[in-house]
């Protein structure tokens, strides 16, 4: 257990290490509390965005062997397939909202080098054909070489859905908004499950990192795995502070999309997965973020209750969430 006053390794940017308090550390919060303390679970997870933009779940009821599943299915998939086999699955036109999108392809906002990943993404399915979201949300796409991948994608992408909705409540009622508030605005939510993949860092990689420093464009994301380390977030001082869960843990930040809604009160903390040391240069990295989406025709309008006289509204604007997604979507280069 930490002990407040110990020190820890803080990198500073350029990579320099330094000594920082221990107790600067993101926080872990049991999802027990839900159930048993509902207004201490509010006020720990509330407090800890505000500070971080992230915090770490535990007890958050995703069955371990599910998510050991899903992965054993993922490394099957990108590393058993041939390119071409895995090309199959990419959608022209689509923004790399389903399906396989290719190593190199995504770029950071800001950044003039591709990140050192490829990717499988799975959304919701709509309940019925002629649905009024089918223009925002195309079907997802099954996989026929790797067994059980589909529909273990589909799993994890409801179960973390359902958690998802568990925080947003929690959220709601720290904004003093009703406790279900968001309820009725992410029910249909163009969410993504992303399942990524790392390689091993090539030699000739040199200037590119597996995921630049960036923010997330949805309201929370929550993000499963990732064995080998790397996740970093930036601190308020100017400095990178590494993010090590416990292993099963869910990890969960805060997006620009929620930050918008809230004035800034929640931030959406800048973050990145930075390469390992040569050492550990040639093992790959697998992780789940699932980026939890208002409903498309959802209004982004800041929340009176995130607005006073020592917070001026930064957002007079409204916008939809669509509308949105698609302006960060073209800045990371997949559209």
């Amino acid at each position: 257990e930490r002990k407040k006053g110990t020190t820890m390794t803080i990198i500073v940017g350029g990579g320099v290490e330094e000594e920082g308090e221990e107790d600067d550390f993101v926080p872990t919060v049991s999802l027990t509390l839900y159930e048993t303390d509902f207004d201490q679970f509010v006020n720990k997870l509330g407090e800890a965005y505000e500070k971080y933009g992230f915090v770490i779940l535990e007890n958050h009821g995703v069955a371990q062997t599910d998510i050991e599943r899903a992965f054993r299915l993922s490394k099957s998939f990108f590393e058993d397939l041939s390119q071409e086999e895995k090309e199959k699955y990419h959608l022209p036109g689509k923004g790399g909202a389903r399906g396989f999108t290719a190593f190199g392809r995504e770029t950071a906002k800001g950044a003039t080098k591709s990140d050192l990943k490829e990717f499988w993404h799975q959304g919701r399915d709509l309940p019925t054909k002629g649905h009024k979201f089918e223009k925002f949300m195309p079907p997802n796409v099954e996989v026929n070489e790797i067994e059980g991948f589909t529909e273990s994608a589909k799993h994890i992408f409801y179960s973390l859905d359902e958690l998802g909705n568990r925080v947003l409540q929690a959220l709601a009622v720290y904004l003093k908004q009703d406790r279900h508030f968001f309820d009725d605005k992410v029910d249909e939510g163009n969410s993504i499950l992303r399942i990524i993949h790392y390689p091993p860092i090539a030699e000739e990689s040199a200037g590119h990192v597996r995921a630049g420093a960036h923010e997330d464009i949805n309201l929370i994301t929550l993000l499963l795995g990732a064995d080998e380390g790397g996740l970093q977030i930036l601190r308020k001082d100017g400095k990178w502070l590494d993010v090590n869960p416990a292993p099963g843990c869910v990890t969960c930040n805060i997006g620009d999309m929620l930050q918008r809604l809230t004035n800034h009160v929640l931030p959406s903390t800048t973050h990145r997965v930075v390469n390992p040391p040569k050492e550990r240069a040639h093992i790959p990295r697998f992780s789940m973020p699932y980026f939890l989406h208002p409903n498309p025709d959802y209004v982004i309008d800041t929340l009176e209750s995130c607005v006073s006289e020592d917070r001026p509204n930064r957002y007079p604007e409204p916008i939809s969430s669509d509308d949105y997604l698609q302006e960060r979507l073209k800045e990371i280069k997949l559209k």
